[in-house]
This record gives structure tokens, C-alpha cells and sequence, in this order.
């Protein structure tokens, strides 16, 4: 069943999860999960951020469900929650990149 735009509950969810992706620590996390799993050290590592924000973060996300984990030995790796995470990142990464085509920004 398709969320309504006209149902308040549905608003607020997607509100929290904008808000969520809003900021640009978070998003960057996000990004990084685009391309497959990865470890909160690696993660931490390419991003320039300590462990424990990284993991911080993504205890938000994940609870959003915006990333999910799994358990590999003593690591855990993230990665996207789902092809719909993936596809609204990629299309508005590609959105941002496409020329203006004469409209004011």
C-alpha cells in the first residue's frame, strides 16, 4: 500500500527521514553505504570522522531504516536499507549534476 500525501502520520515520517538525511555529516554516511557494504572504521576513515560520531549516526539511521548492518565475524558492514534509499540518493545526485538549461537558480 502506497503512502497518502493527504495522511498526516505519512508527512511526518517522511519529514523525520529529510530531516534525517538533512544534515551533512549523515548524508555523507549515507553516501558512503551507496556502493556497498562498508566497515564504520573504513567508513570513518574515507569520511575524516572519528568512530564514534560514525557509529552514533548510524544508530539513527539505522533505526530510521535508511541504513542496515550486518554481522561479519567481529565487524559489522552498512549498506543502504533498500533499492528505494539507493534510487531517491542516486537520482538526486544526478538531479544536482544536470545543467541548469536557462533556468535561474
Amino acid at each position: 500500500m502506497k503512502p497518502s500525501p493527504d495522511n498526516d502520520a505519512s508527512i511526518a515520517q517522511l519529514a523525520d527521514l529529510f530531516h534525517l538525511l538533512g544534515d551533512p555529516t549523515r548524508l555523507r554516511i549515507v553516501l558512503s553505504c551507496l556502493a556497498g557494504p562498508i566497515a564504520v572504521g573504513d567508513m570513518a576513515a574515507a569520511l575524516q570522522l572519528s568512530s564514534s560520531l560514525v557509529s552514533h549516526h548510524l544508530r539513527l539511521l539505522r533505526a530510521a531504516r535508511i541504513v542496515k548492518a550486518e554481522r561479519q565475524g567481529k565487524q559489522v558492514f552498512y549498506s543502504t536499507a533498500d533499492a528505494h534509499i539507493s534510487g531517491v540518493l542516486t537520482d538526486m545526485l544526478e538531479h544536482i549534476a544536470e545543467p541548469t538549461n536557462g533556468i535561474d537558480p
